[in-house]
């Protein structure tokens, strides 16, 4: 009997509360090796935080120069 048989048998023996923590846990374990299988882009080097927010930059709608309010920034010492 191979390994894939002797799970299901056993698993057909749980009830069903039991074999919903056995499908989380398959997934628990799947997520466990996508994210282990993931290369990382700069492993061990540093990053900055530009680089990191880089794909945001222009996302979103706004006056290009936040300097055109300063009168906004009056009492935060500028």
């Amino acid at each position: 009997m191979t390994v894939q048989e002797i799970i299901v048998e056993k698993l057909n023996t749980l009830p069903l509360e039991k074999q919903q923590e056995v499908l989380d846990f398959v997934e628990f374990l799947q997520a466990q090796m996508r994210k282990r299988d993931l290369p990382s882009e700069n492993e061990g080097q540093p990053v900055s935080v530009l680089t990191v927010a880089e794909k945001f930059i222009g996302c979103v709608e706004g006056p290009g120069d936040l300097s055109t309010n300063k009168k906004y920034m009056e009492g935060y010492g500028y």
